[in-house]
């Protein structure tokens, strides 16, 4: 796993992203794309996470770490 191919499949959701791009302050999140976003992790990644953690969480680049700690756990 490597953090451009996890914006490639978060951006499906949205626009432009890079890593350090603060998603929950974009015009277009909604709790509807958080359960998008987590749904695609558990899918694409294997990793489930909880939407407290998720909500822990303000940059890709923080949201990919959280998958990323949590991959093959």
């Amino acid at each position: 796993m490597d953090i451009g191919e996890f914006i490639k499949n978060f951006a499906t959701q949205f626009s432009v992203f890079v890593d350090n791009t603060h998603f929950r302050d974009l015009d277009e999140w909604s709790s509807l794309n958080a359960m998008a976003i987590l749904n695609m992790i558990s899918k694409k990644y294997a990793v489930v996470l909880k939407p407290e953690e998720m909500k822990e969480t303000n940059s890709i680049q923080e949201l990919f770490n959280l998958v990323n700690s949590k991959k093959g756990k």
